[in-house]
């Protein structure tokens, strides 16, 4: 396993690639063109200059996350066969320029959601939460203005200002889109893009949805292991992969992470791996933060999360995730530099315990 961490880009992250080269043990960045908007093909020139940039840190791209899907994909529009083209292009770019690894999600609308970027915890530090009782009492367009106070000025990666400008009129194109809809106009995208995918390796990641629940009556499809499956079997190309985040599946008490890795063997090609806290587990009333990535602080055994990876012979990349804000640091929430650090030593503490005890 190679340990990674998420990098926005210098104008857009609070933490720097020399702040990131001295974390003990991390060797790459999972990184991104972050001002592009779904559809744009990346240039390879802008993705030349960007692994430059990462290189002449002392690091390497280990991946991307993400190459954002447009909206026309998801719903199955006429325009999607263009935006697809689009997306071939750039993934051709970026196999031109050796990154061979691409995170994205197909999660109508809203990206991951959260009710609170900076809920207090008792030691002082604060943390992105949820509760479905602010959900049920949200209609989908305040959602960004209940968190944009917490955002400390940064664009949240899912949250921006150009999608949710349009999330009425969104709301009212997947009226009528079912679960199978959402499957069969995924099928679709992924038949599509296989063959760029075999020809210059690249592994595609879908990222599950967060939580991993409808929410406000949109559909979501990657959720548990039952539907994760169904998409592996419906488009069965090694190139059709996983990135296992502990934290979104985690969202739904029911699926038993380390089982779900060990179903995926072969096709989670990366990894999320985070703690959630849960303060109340009932669905009608859930209430759950994101929790110091320390097994004991939170809900999930992370030992048995990363022994499952390395059992099944994972030897992608990984990293933390969802990070606290803690020792008064000010940036993205969920993404600054001293919790996530933290996370990553923890990790691969737990890595090599593990490989020295299976010797």
């Amino acid at each position: 396993m190679e340990m990674t961490l998420r990098w926005y880009g210098s104008k857009f992250d609070t933490v720097t690639l020399q702040q990131i080269r001295q974390i003990p043990g991390v060797t790459g960045v999972i990184t991104t063109l972050y001002d592009t908007k779904p559809g744009e093909v990346w240039s390879q020139e802008r993705i030349h200059a960007l692994k430059e940039e990462v290189e002449a840190s002392g690091l390497h791209i280990s991946g991307i996350e993400s190459v954002n899907i447009h909206e026309d994909i998801k719903l199955g529009k006429p325009s999607r066969d263009q935006l697809i083209a689009n997306y071939i292009e750039t993934l051709e770019n970026l196999g031109k320029e050796d990154i061979h690894l691409v995170c994205y999600n197909f999660m109508p609308v809203f990206d991951w959601t959260r009710t609170e970027l900076a809920r207090v915890l008792p030691d002082g530090s604060t943390a992105l939460a949820y509760t479905q009782k602010a959900v049920d009492e949200l209609v989908p367009e305040e959602m960004f203005e209940s968190i944009a106070g917490d955002t400390n000025g940064s664009v949240m990666p899912g949250w921006e200002p150009e999608r949710m400008a349009h999330v009425k009129e969104l709301f009212e194109e997947y009226k009528n889109v079912t679960a199978d809809d959402l499957f069969d106009n995924l099928k679709y995208f992924l038949e599509k893009i296989m063959p760029v995918c075999n020809q210059y390796d690249i592994k595609m990641a879908i990222h599950p949805d967060d939580p991993a629940w409808p929410v406000f009556g949109l559909p979501r499809i990657i959720t548990c292991k039952e539907n994760i499956l169904r998409m592996m079997k419906m488009v069965d190309d090694p190139h059709n992969g996983v990135t296992f985040c502990a934290g979104s599946y985690g969202t739904n008490l029911n699926n038993d992470l380390p089982d779900m890795i060990r179903s995926l063997k072969g096709r989670i090609h990366f990894a999320h791996v985070r703690n959630l806290k849960f303060i109340d587990p009932n669905p009608e009333t859930l209430n759950f933060e994101e929790a110091p990535h320390l097994s004991r602080c939170g809900s999930f055994d992370l030992y048995e999360i990363v022994k499952a990876l390395y059992d099944i012979g994972f030897d992608g990349p990984i990293r933390p995730d969802h990070g606290r804000m803690i020792w008064g640091e000010v940036g993205m929430p969920g993404y600054g530099l001293y919790d996530r650090a933290l996370g990553a030593t923890y990790i691969n503490g737990l890595i090599e315990a593990i490989e020295k005890s299976n010797k």
